[in-house]
């Protein structure tokens, strides 16, 4: 259980911080929020908890494939934003897109015989 706390404490400051600094800071913000912290964290505690290096390159590679189609909300997003859409509407709208993508590339996947 203290593991388990330690790993949200860490997850969480980490997101805290980076929040922080994009409000004062929004470029050094984005670079924070642009490095795969989250899928590093996973990286370590997937091998932490498992030592299956194999079960870490899985899910690298189900990361990286999932990272395409997640592109778009960082273009999306600012643009409905900069036309006006408010700011629940339009992170609605692009969660919405990008959990359509998600599900395009998760069945093209399974076509191609990749197992994400």
């Amino acid at each position: 259980m203290l593991y388990l706390v330690i790993k949200a404490t860490v997850s969480g400051l980490i997101i805290a911080a980076a929040s922080e600094l994009a409000r004062r800071q929004p470029g050094w913000g984005g670079l924070i929020v642009s490095l795969p912290l989250v899928s590093l964290l996973s990286f370590i505690w997937l091998w932490r908890d498992t030592g299956d290096a194999e079960q870490v390159a899985r899910l690298s590679i189900s990361a990286f494939w999932f990272f395409i189609p997640s592109v778009p909300l960082f273009l999306v997003l600012p643009w409905l934003l900069r036309a006006g859409v408010g700011f629940w509407a339009a992170l609605a709208l692009s969660c919405a897109m990008t959990i359509g993508l998600y599900a395009v590339t998760a069945a093209v996947a399974l076509r191609v015989g990749l197992h994400l």
